[in-house]
């Protein structure tokens, strides 16, 4: 596993490193001693899978705030999205900026995102499906989340007329 650091402090992209032969390829997908190398968190406690049906889906701008705030490691396991990390940690050289970053099952790429990052995407194919490992459980009233379209950020998303779940879409703007 290639670990590249991003623009946000103690984001990656963590690109796989497959082994190819006739068959197709095997590589891995998480390992804690590389994590631990890394600084990063070594343990995950839960796993969830988002399945979007429409290209164009947008989900997001979602975190978790202490006493229970989650890191995370994003992987697109079926189709491609337009990841979008943003930064909500106030004492960060990077606070409310975000990048963006293309995850595909065919580029392999996963996302590592510290506490405190807002998380959201667009997905770019019909079908597309999204894994989420996460070094917290989830508690609902540690969850959080910022309109996707806020213009304290001025997110640039790649299609319009997205398709919004109503939760996400009446989000409260951002304060601080």
């Amino acid at each position: 596993m290639i670990f590249r650091p991003l623009r946000i402090a103690g984001a990656y992209a963590i690109e796989p490193e497959p082994h190819l032969d006739e068959r197709g390829s095997f590589g891995r997908a998480w390992c804690s001693r590389e994590f631990e190398a890394h600084g990063l968190p070594s343990l995950m406690y839960q796993c969830s899978i988002s399945t979007n049906r429409r290209r164009g889906t947008l989900r997001g701008m979602h975190y978790s705030v202490p006493p229970h705030a989650e890191a995370k490691l994003i992987r697109c396991i079926n189709g491609s999205v337009y990841d979008v990390l943003l930064d909500l940690r106030p004492e960060s050289a990077t606070y409310r900026h975000w990048i963006a970053e293309a995850l595909s099952r065919d580029n392999g790429v996963a996302l590592f995102l510290p506490e405190g990052i807002a998380h959201g995407f667009q997905t770019l194919e019909d079908n597309t499906d999204v894994l989420y490992l996460m070094n917290e459980f989830y508690h609902p009233d540690c969850s959080r989340a910022v309109r996707w379209n806020d213009p304290a950020f001025g997110i640039q998303w790649p299609l319009g007329d997205a398709i919004i779940s109503d939760s996400d879409r009446n989000c409260p703007s951002f304060s601080r």
